[in-house]
C-alpha cells in the first residue's frame, strides 16, 4: 500500500471535502478522488458516503483512521531509524502525554542533546492507554505518565515531583472564595480528587482544561486563576503578570518514566533517565 493513499485519506477525513483536501495537499482534486478510489479498491470497502450533499465517513472509514495514523507513524519512525544508522546514532523513541512535555521534558531533551552525542531523538504524544501499549509493542522506548502502570514486563521510575501552586492575575486575590474565574486543570485522578475534596466550600470552577499550557495562556490573556506547575509560571510571577496565592494548598504531581525491562536499549535509556535532576519538591 502506498503511504500517500493513507495521507490523502486522513486529509479528506479531516476536511470532509475533496477540493479542500486537494488544496491542502497541493494536488489536483481528481488526484484526491483517484487515490481514495484506489484505497477503497485495495480494502474492498467504501470509506466515504457520497450519496448526501456533504461527504460523510462510513463505519469502515471511521475504523481506518486509527490504523492509518499508526501506519504512518511507524513508517516515519522506520525511516528515521534506518536513516540514523549511517550517522552511527541510536534512535531513542520518547512518548508522553501532552501536558508532561510542557512541564518537565523540554529541558530534559536539551540535556540529552548535550550529553548523549550518539542518540537521535524521535518524539510523539499519546494518551496514557496508548503510551502503555506503545512501550509494550516497542514503538516507544520511554513513556512518561502521571499514573504508573502495574505491568510485570515494565520498569517504572519516578523522575519528577512537580509542585502545583495556585496562581492568579489578580494581585488582590485573598482566598478560594473569590475564585469566580478559577480554571480546573486535569492533572489525573489523584490530584483532581484531592482538589475537589479540599475546595468543597469554594465556588465551582468556571472552566475545565486538559492542558496546563492552555490554562496558562488563557489566564494571561483573559484573567483568572489556576493551579499550575511552578516551572511554567516562574517567569510570569517574576514579571508581575501572575501572583502566587500563598494561603492556597500546594498540590504535588508525580511524573514517571516507563520502559521495557528487557529492552535492547536499556543502557542508553538509563543514561537518559539519569539526566533528570534529583527530585526536589
Amino acid at each position: 500500500m502506498k503511504f500517500e493513499l493513507l495521507t490523502t485519506f486522513l486529509e479528506v477525513s479531516r476536511t470532509l471535502h475533496f477540493r479542500v483536501a486537494s488544496e491542502n495537499l497541493f494536488i489536483t482534486q481528481s488526484a484526491v478522488s483517484a487515490r481514495i478510489k484506489l484505497l477503497e479498491d485495495d480494502l474492498g470497502v467504501l470509506l466515504f458516503d457520497r450519496t448526501h450533499k456533504h461527504l460523510k465517513l462510513t463505519r469502515e472509514g471511521h475504523r481506518l483512521i486509527k490504523h492509518a495514523n499508526e501506519l504512518l507513524f511507524m513508517w516515519q519512525k522506520t525511516k528515521h531509524d534506518v536513516g540514523v544508522v549511517e550517522h552511527d546514532a541510536m534512535q531513542l523513541a520518547i512518548g508522553s502525554m501532552n501536558s508532561i512535555w510542557d512541564i518537565v521534558l523540554q529541558g530534559w531533551l536539551q540535556k540529552i542533546h548535550r550529553n548523549l552525542d550518539t542518540v537521535s531523538l524521535f518524539t510523539s504524544t499519546y494518551s496514557p492507554m496508548e503510551l502503555r501499549k506503545s512501550v509494550i509493542n516497542r514503538t516507544v522506548d520511554i513513556a512518561f505518565l502521571f499514573e504508573p502502570p502495574f505491568i510485570e514486563d515494565l520498569v517504572t521510575e519516578k523522575v519528577s515531583t512537580v509542585p502545583l501552586h495556585l496562581v492568579t492575575t489578580d494581585p488582590d486575590y485573598l482566598d478560594d472564595s473569590q475564585a469566580e474565574d478559577y480554571i480546573m486543570v486535569d492533572y489525573g485522578e489523584s490530584v483532581n480528587s484531592l482538589h475537589l475534596r479540599e475546595s468543597q466550600d469554594a465556588a465551582p470552577a468556571k472552566h475545565f482544561m486538559s492542558q496546563p499550557r492552555i490554562a496558562l495562556n488563557y489566564i494571561l490573556q483573559a484573567g483568572g486563576s489556576a493551579h499550575l506547575p511552578r516551572q511554567m509560571t516562574f517567569e510570569h510571577v517574576e514579571a508581575g503578570k501572575l501572583f502566587i496565592v500563598e494561603s492556597a494548598p500546594i498540590y504535588q504531581r508525580e511524573i514517571f518514566a516507563v520502559y521495557l525491562a528487557k529492552s535492547h536499549k536499556t543502557d542508553v535509556i538509563k543514561q537518559a533517565i539519569g539526566l533528570f535532576p534529583h527530585l526536589v519538591v
